[in-house]
Protein backbone atom coordinates (compact mmCIF):
# COMPACT_ATOMS: atom_id res chain seq x y z
CA UNK A 1 0.00 0.00 0.00
CA UNK A 2 1.94 3.56 -0.61
CA UNK A 3 0.56 6.66 0.58
CA UNK A 4 0.61 10.06 -0.51
CA UNK A 5 3.62 12.34 -0.12
CA UNK A 6 3.64 15.89 1.12
CA UNK A 7 4.32 18.60 -1.76
CA UNK A 8 3.84 22.72 -1.31
CA UNK A 9 3.16 24.72 1.35
CA UNK A 10 0.98 23.14 4.36
CA UNK A 11 -1.48 25.27 5.75
CA UNK A 12 -0.83 27.23 8.85
CA UNK A 13 -1.35 25.53 11.71
CA UNK A 14 -3.63 26.39 13.87
CA UNK A 15 -1.80 25.74 16.71
CA UNK A 16 1.28 24.02 18.28
CA UNK A 17 2.71 20.87 17.54
CA UNK A 18 4.66 19.52 20.22
CA UNK A 19 7.58 17.03 19.46
CA UNK A 20 7.79 14.66 22.73
CA UNK A 21 10.98 12.24 21.70
CA UNK A 22 13.62 12.70 18.99
CA UNK A 23 13.45 12.09 15.48
CA UNK A 24 15.07 11.27 12.42
CA UNK A 25 16.85 14.74 12.44
CA UNK A 26 16.00 15.80 8.60
CA UNK A 27 11.92 14.43 9.84
CA UNK A 28 12.52 17.02 12.85
CA UNK A 29 13.92 19.74 10.72
CA UNK A 30 10.66 19.11 7.87
CA UNK A 31 8.15 19.75 10.99
CA UNK A 32 9.59 22.54 11.77
CA UNK A 33 9.78 24.10 8.26
CA UNK A 34 5.95 23.28 8.55
CA UNK A 35 4.28 23.60 11.31
CA UNK A 36 4.62 25.60 14.99
CA UNK A 37 7.11 22.50 16.86
CA UNK A 38 7.91 22.43 19.80
CA UNK A 39 10.27 20.19 20.39
CA UNK A 40 9.53 19.03 24.19
CA UNK A 41 12.66 16.93 25.50
CA UNK A 42 14.81 19.54 25.23
CA UNK A 43 13.10 22.19 26.76
CA UNK A 44 15.53 22.96 29.81
CA UNK A 45 11.86 23.12 32.20
CA UNK A 46 9.17 21.12 30.17
CA UNK A 47 6.82 21.26 33.28
CA UNK A 48 7.14 24.97 33.22
CA UNK A 49 6.44 24.84 29.33
CA UNK A 50 3.08 22.77 29.98
CA UNK A 51 2.10 25.12 32.75
CA UNK A 52 2.32 27.73 30.52
CA UNK A 53 1.68 27.04 26.74
CA UNK A 54 -0.08 24.06 26.96
CA UNK A 55 -3.46 25.56 25.77
CA UNK A 56 -1.39 26.20 22.29
CA UNK A 57 -0.88 22.60 21.77
CA UNK A 58 -3.01 21.01 19.15
CA UNK A 59 -1.11 17.93 18.07
CA UNK A 60 2.12 15.49 19.24
CA UNK A 61 4.42 13.65 17.35
CA UNK A 62 6.19 10.91 19.04
CA UNK A 63 8.20 7.28 18.57
CA UNK A 64 6.97 4.41 18.92
CA UNK A 65 9.19 3.71 21.59
CA UNK A 66 7.92 6.98 23.56
CA UNK A 67 4.67 7.16 22.90
CA UNK A 68 2.15 9.67 24.73
CA UNK A 69 1.93 8.64 28.58
CA UNK A 70 -1.17 9.34 29.68
CA UNK A 71 -0.52 12.60 32.29
CA UNK A 72 0.49 14.74 29.37
CA UNK A 73 -2.31 13.57 27.40
CA UNK A 74 -4.31 14.74 30.17
CA UNK A 75 -2.39 18.36 30.30
CA UNK A 76 -2.86 19.44 26.57
CA UNK A 77 -6.35 20.60 26.82
CA UNK A 78 -6.58 21.28 22.98
CA UNK A 79 -4.49 18.05 21.80
CA UNK A 80 -6.36 16.06 18.86
CA UNK A 81 -3.71 14.02 17.16
CA UNK A 82 -0.69 11.92 18.17
CA UNK A 83 0.95 10.82 15.34
CA UNK A 84 3.78 8.33 15.52
CA UNK A 85 7.16 7.46 14.11
CA UNK A 86 6.82 3.62 13.55
CA UNK A 87 4.19 0.91 13.39
CA UNK A 88 4.11 0.47 17.04
CA UNK A 89 2.36 2.42 19.50
CA UNK A 90 1.44 0.38 22.56
CA UNK A 91 3.36 2.90 24.46
CA UNK A 92 0.36 4.99 23.97
CA UNK A 93 -2.72 4.21 25.62
CA UNK A 94 -5.10 4.78 22.92
CA UNK A 95 -8.55 4.18 24.85
CA UNK A 96 -7.47 7.05 26.94
CA UNK A 97 -6.72 8.87 24.12
CA UNK A 98 -9.73 7.97 22.33
CA UNK A 99 -12.19 8.77 25.37
CA UNK A 100 -10.74 12.25 25.32
CA UNK A 101 -11.26 12.74 21.76
CA UNK A 102 -7.47 12.40 20.82
CA UNK A 103 -7.21 10.98 17.12
CA UNK A 104 -3.87 8.44 17.00
CA UNK A 105 -1.77 7.63 13.80
CA UNK A 106 0.94 5.23 13.20
CA UNK A 107 3.13 4.46 9.85
CA UNK A 108 2.02 1.02 8.51
CA UNK A 109 2.41 -1.05 5.33
CA UNK A 110 6.02 0.98 4.50
CA UNK A 111 8.06 -0.82 7.04
CA UNK A 112 6.59 -4.39 6.33
CA UNK A 113 8.76 -5.42 3.63
CA UNK A 114 12.29 -4.68 5.57
CA UNK A 115 10.86 -6.36 8.72
CA UNK A 116 9.74 -9.45 7.03
CA UNK A 117 13.42 -9.19 4.88
CA UNK A 118 15.12 -9.02 8.66
CA UNK A 119 13.29 -11.78 9.98
CA UNK A 120 14.25 -14.39 7.50
CA UNK A 121 17.67 -13.29 7.10
CA UNK A 122 17.73 -13.68 11.34
CA UNK A 123 15.82 -16.85 10.46
CA UNK A 124 18.54 -17.70 8.22
CA UNK A 125 21.59 -17.09 10.21
CA UNK A 126 20.51 -18.41 13.28
CA UNK A 127 19.82 -21.57 11.33
CA UNK A 128 22.82 -22.25 9.33
CA UNK A 129 24.43 -20.39 12.35
CA UNK A 130 26.25 -17.36 9.35
CA UNK A 131 27.11 -15.16 12.02
CA UNK A 132 28.94 -17.34 14.01
CA UNK A 133 30.91 -18.83 11.50
CA UNK A 134 31.78 -15.26 10.82
CA UNK A 135 33.48 -15.20 14.23
CA UNK A 136 35.02 -18.78 14.29
CA UNK A 137 36.75 -17.47 10.91
CA UNK A 138 38.08 -14.31 12.31
CA UNK A 139 38.98 -16.30 15.55
CA UNK A 140 41.74 -18.50 13.94
CA UNK A 141 40.03 -21.31 14.51
CA UNK A 142 39.25 -22.80 11.23
CA UNK A 143 42.27 -24.19 10.71
CA UNK A 144 42.52 -26.43 13.61
CA UNK A 145 38.76 -28.05 13.44
CA UNK A 146 35.68 -27.98 10.51
CA UNK A 147 32.82 -26.07 11.84
CA UNK A 148 30.40 -28.20 12.99
CA UNK A 149 26.89 -29.25 11.03
CA UNK A 150 24.14 -26.42 11.41
CA UNK A 151 20.36 -27.34 10.36
CA UNK A 152 18.94 -26.59 7.05
CA UNK A 153 16.60 -24.00 6.38
CA UNK A 154 14.33 -25.06 3.34
CA UNK A 155 11.64 -26.91 4.10
CA UNK A 156 11.33 -26.97 7.65
CA UNK A 157 8.12 -26.54 9.50
CA UNK A 158 8.12 -22.63 10.50
CA UNK A 159 4.89 -20.75 12.81
CA UNK A 160 4.37 -17.11 12.46
CA UNK A 161 2.72 -15.40 15.76
CA UNK A 162 0.67 -13.01 14.66
CA UNK A 163 -0.37 -13.11 10.98
CA UNK A 164 -0.89 -9.60 10.07
CA UNK A 165 0.48 -7.55 7.17
CA UNK A 166 4.04 -7.87 8.91
CA UNK A 167 3.65 -11.87 9.07
CA UNK A 168 1.83 -12.10 6.17
CA UNK A 169 5.14 -10.80 4.10
CA UNK A 170 7.32 -12.62 6.25
CA UNK A 171 4.97 -15.48 5.32
CA UNK A 172 4.99 -14.85 1.32
CA UNK A 173 9.09 -14.90 1.56
CA UNK A 174 9.49 -18.26 3.19
CA UNK A 175 7.09 -19.69 0.57
CA UNK A 176 10.15 -19.60 -1.42
CA UNK A 177 12.28 -21.94 0.86
CA UNK A 178 9.68 -24.63 -0.02
CA UNK A 179 8.11 -24.36 3.85
CA UNK A 180 5.45 -25.88 5.58
CA UNK A 181 3.61 -22.47 7.31
CA UNK A 182 1.46 -22.11 10.41
CA UNK A 183 -0.10 -19.13 12.42
CA UNK A 184 -1.23 -18.31 15.60
CA UNK A 185 -3.60 -15.67 15.78
CA UNK A 186 -7.04 -14.83 17.67
CA UNK A 187 -8.73 -15.86 14.84
CA UNK A 188 -8.57 -17.33 11.93
CA UNK A 189 -7.28 -15.28 8.66
CA UNK A 190 -9.49 -15.42 5.40
CA UNK A 191 -8.11 -16.19 2.24
CA UNK A 192 -4.97 -17.50 3.33
CA UNK A 193 -3.41 -20.98 2.21
CA UNK A 194 -1.60 -21.30 6.13
CA UNK A 195 -2.66 -24.05 8.64
CA UNK A 196 -4.08 -21.83 11.87
CA UNK A 197 -2.95 -22.71 15.12
CA UNK A 198 -5.06 -21.18 18.17
CA UNK A 199 -2.17 -21.21 20.76
CA UNK A 200 0.97 -20.16 20.59
CA UNK A 201 1.97 -22.95 22.78
CA UNK A 202 0.33 -25.86 20.17
CA UNK A 203 2.27 -23.36 17.00
CA UNK A 204 5.95 -23.67 18.60
CA UNK A 205 5.22 -27.96 19.36
CA UNK A 206 3.85 -28.15 15.70
CA UNK A 207 6.94 -26.24 14.12
CA UNK A 208 10.85 -26.43 14.13
CA UNK A 209 10.82 -22.42 14.36
CA UNK A 210 8.69 -19.77 15.38
CA UNK A 211 9.14 -16.08 13.93
CA UNK A 212 7.28 -13.54 16.28
CA UNK A 213 5.43 -10.85 14.60
CA UNK A 214 2.44 -9.92 16.76
CA UNK A 215 2.12 -6.23 18.05
CA UNK A 216 3.36 -5.29 21.38
CA UNK A 217 1.25 -4.21 24.34
CA UNK A 218 -0.30 -5.61 27.66
CA UNK A 219 -2.53 -8.05 25.62
CA UNK A 220 0.36 -10.16 24.30
CA UNK A 221 3.14 -9.19 27.22
CA UNK A 222 4.93 -12.64 27.87
CA UNK A 223 3.09 -14.70 25.31
CA UNK A 224 6.28 -16.36 24.21
CA UNK A 225 6.78 -18.57 27.70
CA UNK A 226 8.80 -20.45 29.31
CA UNK A 227 5.72 -23.11 27.89
CA UNK A 228 6.23 -21.85 24.87
CA UNK A 229 9.91 -22.30 24.59
CA UNK A 230 9.55 -25.47 26.01
CA UNK A 231 7.13 -26.51 23.41
CA UNK A 232 9.69 -25.35 20.76
CA UNK A 233 12.14 -27.52 21.94
CA UNK A 234 15.94 -28.30 21.93
CA UNK A 235 16.44 -28.31 17.93
CA UNK A 236 13.67 -25.00 17.68
CA UNK A 237 14.67 -22.11 16.88
CA UNK A 238 12.82 -18.48 18.00
CA UNK A 239 12.82 -15.38 16.11
CA UNK A 240 11.44 -12.08 17.51
CA UNK A 241 11.35 -8.42 15.18
CA UNK A 242 7.76 -7.29 16.90
CA UNK A 243 8.43 -6.45 21.01
CA UNK A 244 10.87 -7.49 23.50
CA UNK A 245 7.82 -7.80 25.86
CA UNK A 246 6.17 -10.32 24.04
CA UNK A 247 9.11 -13.12 25.28
CA UNK A 248 9.74 -13.66 28.95
CA UNK A 249 13.19 -12.71 28.36
CA UNK A 250 14.25 -14.74 32.11
CA UNK A 251 12.65 -18.12 30.33
CA UNK A 252 14.15 -17.35 26.96
CA UNK A 253 17.77 -16.78 28.89
CA UNK A 254 17.27 -20.15 30.73
CA UNK A 255 15.95 -21.82 27.65
CA UNK A 256 19.05 -20.79 25.77
CA UNK A 257 21.57 -21.07 28.79
CA UNK A 258 20.09 -25.00 29.58
CA UNK A 259 20.40 -25.55 25.53
CA UNK A 260 16.14 -26.17 25.65
CA UNK A 261 15.83 -24.10 22.45
CA UNK A 262 18.47 -24.24 19.48
CA UNK A 263 19.13 -21.17 19.13
CA UNK A 264 17.12 -17.67 18.50
CA UNK A 265 17.38 -13.88 16.04
CA UNK A 266 16.65 -11.05 18.65
CA UNK A 267 16.13 -7.59 16.95
CA UNK A 268 13.72 -6.50 20.31
CA UNK A 269 14.41 -6.83 23.77
CA UNK A 270 12.82 -6.14 27.27
CA UNK A 271 15.07 -3.32 28.17
CA UNK A 272 16.27 -2.07 25.36
CA UNK A 273 19.20 -1.11 25.08
CA UNK A 274 19.91 -3.79 27.68
CA UNK A 275 20.49 -6.78 26.81
CA UNK A 276 20.75 -10.14 29.47
CA UNK A 277 24.97 -10.82 29.39
CA UNK A 278 24.06 -14.68 29.44
CA UNK A 279 22.84 -14.13 25.48
CA UNK A 280 25.73 -11.98 25.24
CA UNK A 281 27.84 -14.59 26.10
CA UNK A 282 25.89 -17.30 23.44
CA UNK A 283 26.96 -18.40 20.33
CA UNK A 284 23.64 -19.36 19.52
CA UNK A 285 22.18 -16.19 19.73
CA UNK A 286 22.16 -13.77 16.69
CA UNK A 287 21.05 -10.08 18.15
CA UNK A 288 20.64 -7.09 16.78
CA UNK A 289 19.55 -3.49 17.64
CA UNK A 290 16.27 -3.04 17.05
CA UNK A 291 17.13 -2.21 13.07
CA UNK A 292 14.47 -4.59 11.43
CA UNK A 293 12.58 -0.93 10.04
CA UNK A 294 16.41 0.83 9.74
CA UNK A 295 17.13 1.14 6.39
CA UNK A 296 16.96 4.90 4.25
CA UNK A 297 13.77 3.88 2.08
CA UNK A 298 12.02 2.55 4.89
CA UNK A 299 12.68 5.65 6.95
CA UNK A 300 11.88 8.12 4.75
CA UNK A 301 9.00 6.56 3.93
CA UNK A 302 8.07 6.35 7.28
CA UNK A 303 9.52 10.21 7.88
CA UNK A 304 7.44 11.04 4.88
CA UNK A 305 4.01 9.30 6.30
CA UNK A 306 4.79 11.26 9.77
CA UNK A 307 4.56 14.45 7.64
CA UNK A 308 1.43 13.31 5.93
CA UNK A 309 -0.75 12.83 8.65
CA UNK A 310 0.72 16.12 10.19
CA UNK A 311 -0.19 17.73 7.49
CA UNK A 312 -3.25 16.27 7.08
CA UNK A 313 -4.51 16.85 10.68
CA UNK A 314 -3.21 20.41 10.55
CA UNK A 315 -5.75 21.21 7.80
CA UNK A 316 -8.49 18.93 7.54
CA UNK A 317 -8.62 17.92 11.49
CA UNK A 318 -8.43 13.98 10.40
CA UNK A 319 -5.43 11.15 10.29
CA UNK A 320 -4.41 9.73 7.22
CA UNK A 321 -3.83 6.64 8.64
CA UNK A 322 -5.56 6.28 12.03
CA UNK A 323 -5.03 3.00 14.06
CA UNK A 324 -7.12 0.46 14.12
Amino acid sequence: MSHPTTSGAPAVAPGTLLQVSPLLPALEKALAERHRTVRLHELPDPAAYLREEAGDVVAAVTSARFGVPNSLMDALPRLGAIVHFGVGYETTDVAHARARGIDVSNTPDVLDDCVADLAVGGLIDVMRELSAADRYVRAGRWGAAAYPLTSRVSGKRVGILGLGRIGRAVARRLEGFGMDIAYCSRVPVADVPYRHIPTARELAAACDAVVVTVAGGSGTRGLVSAEVLDALGPRGFLVNVARGSVVDEPALVAAVREGRIAGAALDVFADEPNVPPELLESDRVLLLPHVASGTHETRQAMADLVLDNVRRFMAEGVLLTPVP
